[in-house]
């Protein structure tokens, strides 16, 4: 498919926090048609360090597809010619300085100043992220979705969307997530990665716009981010400890490397060279806050809202958000009442594999979509 990001716009939001926010900006991209009754839409919520490009491609010459091309499209489980998929970008998102991600966040310009918010930016939630989203569909005409669906953050949102707007989600499928942020995730890659934001001297307490920016700790954030999201299986099988250069002995010098480190931190530099800093601190923020159904007494009460049936798929290897947070979480929407089931990915390939071999859960996704 050849897909156009859109835009979306809002003149005002009010934020979870209390404050407002204006001219908020996102983008979106839409795979399909929506029905003249409006019933067949999916939304897809993505991942961190994600953006609207779920599927297709923008152009006939870009090498890689949207990152859930695997289930997106005609003939597949979110199937073009039966719905209208639609994913869009979150606020905050970090990839800034990608030219086709659209997003209001810490980057952006503060119409009151004239200058980037930076770390004057509010705080945001992810009932933030799907009150726009919501805004998004009434845009769009839509006034119940066939399903929600996405992986890690996109999962939360996805709850999210179930507590929060209940009459309008038939279906929730969370990948790869969870009910709450877990402690030690809060801690590791969360206030770990951080840290090493805060600590390079080019981050200048969120004031480097129009400069280089802390490229050095945003890529050791990447290199923490990174690691928890793979797994020691897929280490052992792809690099074991072979050395960054061969031949070279390990003991000859302080600075002999394996290349398990050198590959990791190629990786993440590349990948620090897209995003904000700033962005990737308030993203951390809101994912540290989640709780599914945040403002209610407990999470008990605010599964209770949920009408929709739940999908869950953890991924076996999974670090960040193992396979017992799905089944904590599995049990707690039984209790509620929640007509709720499990697939669980297997894969040596962690949290990433519910991003990059989601086409495993194939048949499982199909058959839930299309379940009464």
């Amino acid at each position: 498919m050849i897909v156009q990001k859109q835009v979306f716009e809002l003149d005002r939001l009010d934020l979870f926090c209390g404050t407002t926010l204006k001219q908020v900006r996102v983008g979106y991209e839409t795979y399909g048609t929506l029905s003249p009754s409006k019933d067949n839409a999916i939304l897809i919520c993505h991942h961190f360090s994600g953006t609207s490009h779920a599927a297709g491609r923008y152009n006939e010459i870009e090498e890689i597809p949207g990152y859930w091309d695997a289930v997106i499209g005609p003939g597949k489980p979110f199937d073009t010619h039966r719905y209208f998929v639609v994913s869009s970008d979150t606020l905050c998102n970090i990839n800034v300085k990608d030219p086709t991600v659209v997003t209001t966040g810490p980057a952006s310009i503060n119409p009151q100043t004239g200058r980037p918010y930076g770390t004057s930016f509010p705080i945001l939630t992810i009932r933030d992220f799907i009150n726009v989203q919501h805004a998004l569909a009434s845009s769009l005409g839509i006034r119940r979705l066939h399903a929600v669906a996405g992986p890690s953050m996109g999962g939360f949102q996805a709850l999210e969307w179930a507590i929060a707007y209940p009459e309008m989600v038939a279906r929730v499928i969370a990948v790869i997530s969870a009910g709450e942020m877990h402690p030690w995730v809060i801690m590791m890659p969360g206030r770990v990665a951080e840290t090493a934001i805060r600590l390079d001297p080019d981050w200048q307490n969120g004031e480097y716009y129009g400069k280089a920016g802390p490229l050095e700790g945003l890529a050791l954030a990447f290199v923490v981010l990174t690691m928890i999201a793979k797994s020691q299986l897929w280490a052992d099988r792809t690099v074991g400890r072979a050395l960054a250069a061969p031949g070279r002995s390990p003991f000859e010098a302080l600075d002999t490397r394996f290349l398990v480190e050198t590959e990791i931190e190629k990786t993440a530099r590349e990948r620090a060279k897209l995003v904000d800093a700033n962005s990737y601190i308030y993203l951390a923020k809101a994912s540290a806050l989640y709780r599914a159904g945040i403002g209610f007494g407990s999470l008990e009460e605010a599964l209770e809202r949920i009408r929709a049936k739940v999908l869950l798929i953890p991924c076996s290897s999974d670090l960040f958000l193992p396979p017992y947070q799905s089944q904590q979480l599995l049990g707690a929407l039984r209790r509620a009442g929640v007509s709720a089931s499990s697939f669980e990915l297997e894969s040596d390939g962690g949290h990433l594999a519910g991003i990059l071999e989601i086409h495993k859960a194939s048949q499982a996704l199909r058959d839930f979509v299309e379940s009464a």
